[in-house]
């Protein structure tokens, strides 16, 4: 009776990130981060937000030992891709 449980749960759980993951990758918006636009670097998010300070907001990418990379300071420029892609994102 344990076994079964356990299976159940991993069925439901699994399903959950399943939904999560599409609901994520449908979205309109791509990452964005605010870094720093001399060394990409990833700055919290008060940089950017009052328009006096330092940092940039950077769209799409990746990021790597707390640098971004392969996306665009122009929003227009990042395409969002859907459920499926071979499109990276950052973490």
């Amino acid at each position: 009776m344990d076994r079964r449980k356990l299976r159940s749960s991993t069925v439901v759980l699994g399903g959950m990130g399943v939904l999560a993951a599409t609901l994520t990758a449908c979205s309109s918006e791509p990452d964005r981060r605010c870094v720093d636009p001399v060394t990409h670097e990833i700055l919290p998010s008060y940089e950017c937000e009052d328009g006096n300070g330092s940092g940039r907001y950077y769209y799409g990418g990746s990021s790597h030992n707390n640098r971004v990379s392969g996306g665009s300071y122009d929003k227009s420029a990042v395409e969002r891709h859907g459920f499926g892609s071979s499109g990276s994102s950052g973490g």
